[in-house]
């Protein structure tokens, strides 16, 4: 019964991640995917840059159940996935709350994910599943935990990538309040923010290659010089 609910929640949170992640999945076991297309890898010497996010929340009705995902994703503009938040709240039949991480794969999978809310101790969130393209951790999620992201600034997400080194990626807390008790997003806002964010990756990718191409020529420019 979870899982088909919670499969039928990933076409609803899809439409909540501005149209190329996806979160969604089982409780038990893999409650959410992130499916984020991968675009051209950043030019030699630029790192990716992630575009702006904010907290929010979507919500949807499966069966007897209602289903809402308060989620924070960070998409660098190559389009690829840097790090996503899930507070997923399942209420009715089925009452059931967890939270998740979903992180770029080449992972260590026996270390977790390190959740941490400012100075707090952290909290690991294990591996329940990996895809090509993104590997989820899961946790309950508890009221200490919403108390604390509430009261706090800060959450750093950590994994531990294939070269045994700890990879800390910052989420601001501002929002976190009014995204998880307030109403969740309707269908136009969540179609104005996917034409927000894709204007913006339009915009950074045009940046960076601009920026690759002044590089390629001044490294010309210095050749033919010598």
């Amino acid at each position: 019964m979870t899982h088909r609910l919670m499969n039928a929640t990933t076409g609803m949170l899809a439409a909540g991640l501005l149209g190329f992640a996806t979160l969604g999945a089982g409780v038990s076991g893999a409650i959410a995917q992130t499916a984020a297309p991968s675009g051209a890898a950043p030019a030699a010497g630029q790192r990716p840059q992630a575009v702006p996010a904010e907290w929010f929340k979507v919500c949807s009705t499966q069966g007897e159940n209602e289903i809402c995902n308060t989620q924070y994703t960070l998409i660098a503009d190559t389009r690829q996935l840097i790090t996503a938040v899930n507070l997923i709240n399942v209420k009715g039949k089925v009452n059931q709350k967890v939270l998740q991480a979903v992180v770029p794969t080449g992972r260590v999978i026996p270390a977790g994910v390190q959740v941490k809310v400012d100075d707090k101790a952290p909290q690991t969130l294990n591996y329940s599943v990996c895809f090509q393209d993104r590997c989820i951790a899961e946790a309950e999620l508890t009221d200490a935990m919403v108390a604390s992201m509430k009261a706090g600034k800060q959450m750093n997400v950590t994994s531990i990538n294939f070269q045994r080194q700890a990879n800390p990626v910052p989420i601001t807390l501002s929002g976190f309040t009014d995204a998880y008790d307030g109403a969740p997003k309707a269908q136009p806002e969540l179609a104005q923010r996917q034409q927000e964010l894709n204007e913006a990756l339009q915009k950074q990718a045009e940046e960076r290659r601009k920026k690759f191409e002044e590089a390629q020529n001044a490294a010309k420019s210095g050749a033919a010089a010598q």
